[in-house]
C-alpha cells in the first residue's frame, strides 16, 4: 500500500512539472511533494512483519473474534498504522483495543474502559 501511494504521488508531481506557468506549477506541486517525502520515509522504515506461528496469545497479525458486554460480536485483526481501517475489520496495533487484547489468550475477559470483551477465537 505505502509503494502505492508513493507511486501515486510521484505520477500528481510528474502531471504538475508539464505546465508551463512556474508558479502555478510551485502551487500544484506543493501536495505531490510532500506525499512523495512522506509515503518514502514509510518506505524506507518500513518493517515486514512474519504471520505469527502460534494462534494461542494475540499478537500482532492475528485475527481476533471477541463478544462484547453488550452481545455483540466483532471480529478484527491487528495490523500496523498504514494498514488500519476499522471500516474492514483491521485496527493499528496502537489502538486501544490491540493494547489491551495483546497477550492474552481465548476465554480471557479483558476490560476496556466500561467495557468488558470476551475472547473467543484468535486465528
Amino acid at each position: 500500500m505505502l509503494q502505492v501511494e508513493l507511486a501515486r504521488a510521484q505520477q500528481a508531481l510528474e502531471a504538475v512539472n508539464v505546465l508551463e506557468d512556474i508558479n502555478e506549477r510551485r502551487r500544484q506541486s506543493a501536495v505531490p511533494v510532500r506525499d512523495m517525502r512522506y509515503y518514502a520515509e514509510r518506505v524506507r522504515t518500513a518493517q515486514l512483519m512474519s504471520v505469527p506461528t502460534s494462534n494461542e496469545v494475540i499478537a500482532f497479525g492475528h485475527t481476533i473474534t471477541f463478544e462484547r458486554d453488550d452481545g455483540r460480536t466483532q471480529t478484527f485483526r491487528i495490523v500496523g498504522e498504514e494498514e488500519a481501517n476499522p471500516s474492514q475489520a483491521s485496527v493499528s496495533h496502537g489502538s486501544p483495543v490491540a493494547i489491551a487484547l495483546t497477550g492474552k489468550t481465548v476465554g480471557d475477559v479483558v476490560q476496556l474502559g466500561q467495557r468488558e470483551l470476551e475472547i473467543l477465537s484468535i486465528s
